[in-house]
């Protein structure tokens, strides 16, 4: 996720027809060579490719999640006009004021983000399976939170540019700052031009720890949940119904643990800047949290959850569905019998 948060962890690879994700009982399995035949190098492009198609799909919660995080900004709850209530009414809101295109916004800022995000964070961990590391206790968590700290980092400056993009609307419709760019690449040209390199990176303190939560968090209970659908019978075993049942479940883990991170992340990107660079209204991840507590109180932390969560599922299934589709695509075929 994403998310922005996606399929915040990556899973061992496997043919999705069947879904046989390992149960957090079995022991610890040892990771010898890349699983499928498929190089860490491939899944990194692969992993990319599989992170934007499931964004096509999931940019609209992200519009929403967007504005939804952004209401009522350092405003006692209340206080402030709130034209965008709930998921379900915000997509309407988003629709009245922007046409049925606004709902993807930022679209290929998105796609862009996803791209590097999901790429490096893919090759990583396939790094950490080919290197058995993902076979210790906790490997696997850690490797994920690792993986996704990394290709948090590296997909920062899209993520800013997305935030920016999804903001935008008309007045009576606005919340949160709006930077009034045009496109996508006069967003990157025109904060280069203001604020240099380091200005592109602007925010990435909050994108790291919500993507390092959201990844361990995800990659803990994910499995888990799917066996729990299933020995409860609520689906067969190696359904579709069941992985999108465990990730829905699962979606609950990760939607109370990452949204505080997730709604400071888009606060922090989102936020007006001094010639200088430096925050209007956030001197960092530990002050915005800080300030969005005292102010708006602890449900100002958990703003835009429900997008969070509606999203979660989805995007991780989908996310695992393309990248295993894609995998089997380049995976080497054995020799023809004799």
């Amino acid at each position: 996720m994403a998310a922005g948060t996606g399929a915040l962890g990556p899973f061992p690879a496997a043919a999705l027809h069947d879904f046989p994700y390992p149960s957090q009982t079995a022991a610890p399995v040892s990771h010898g060579p890349p699983a499928g035949g498929v190089p860490p190098a491939a899944d990194l492009v692969l992993g990319a490719a599989a992170g934007c198609m499931a964004c096509v799909l999931t940019n609209p919660l992200e519009v929403v999640k967007t504005r939804l995080q952004l209401q009522g900004e350092l405003r006692a709850p209340g206080t402030y006009p709130r034209p965008y209530r709930g998921v379900l009414r915000a997509v309407g809101a988003v629709c009245r004021a922007d046409g049925l295109r606004g709902l993807q916004k930022g679209l290929a800022a998105g796609l862009l983000y996803q791209g590097l995000m999901n790429g490096v964070r893919f090759y990583c961990y396939s790094c950490a399976l080919d290197a058995g590391w993902t076979g210790w206790p906790g490997g696997t968590v850690v490797a994920g939170a690792v993986a996704g700290a990394v290709g948090a980092f590296v997909g920062s400056p899209a993520y800013l540019v997305k935030t920016h993009l999804q903001a935008q609307t008309l007045s009576a419709m606005a919340v949160g700052h709006q930077h009034n760019h045009e496109s996508i690449s006069d967003a990157f040209g025109s904060i280069y031009r203001q604020h240099g390199v380091a200005g592109l990176w602007r925010g990435v303190s909050g994108a790291v720890p919500r993507v390092a939560v959201g990844s361990a968090a995800q990659l803990a209970t994910f499995a888990s949940a799917k066996d729990w659908v299933c020995q409860h019978q609520w689906f067969g075993e190696g359904s579709w119904a069941a992985v999108l049942a465990g990730g829905m479940v699962s979606g609950v883990a990760v939607a109370v643990t990452m949204t505080p991170f997730d709604v400071v992340s888009t606060r922090l990107y989102n936020q007006p800047v001094e010639a200088d660079g430096t925050g209007k209204l956030y001197r960092g991840f530990l002050d915005c949290f800080a300030q969005i507590s005292s102010k708006e109180g602890l449900l100002g932390l958990y703003k835009g959850i429900g997008a969070v969560y509606l999203r979660l599922g989805p995007h991780t299934v989908l996310s695992l569905f393309f990248w295993d589709e894609l995998r089997r695509m380049v995976r080497p075929q054995p020799p023809p019998g004799p």
